[in-house]
């Protein structure tokens, strides 16, 4: 499915609000944006938090884990 017309219609429709408006939008979408990074965040930490408490992985130093990358 093709987005661009979609965001150009949106961006058109921001593009008739009056200045004010517009700014208050872009502090919508920043809070939104940040609040969906913070939720994307805690389902990462409670995945690996999961894993652990299954066993899945172990306690690991920086050095072992950077062994672990390199080779």
């Amino acid at each position: 499915m093709n987005q661009a017309p979609q965001f150009n219609e949106a961006l058109e429709a921001v593009e008739q609000l009056p200045a004010q408006a517009q700014a208050e939008l872009i502090e919508i979408v920043r809070r939104r944006l940040a609040e969906q990074g913070r939720e994307r965040l805690h389902e990462e930490v409670r995945q690996a938090r999961d894993e652990f408490a299954a066993g899945g992985c172990s306690p690991a130093s920086p050095d072992e884990l950077l062994g672990e990358i390199l080779s």
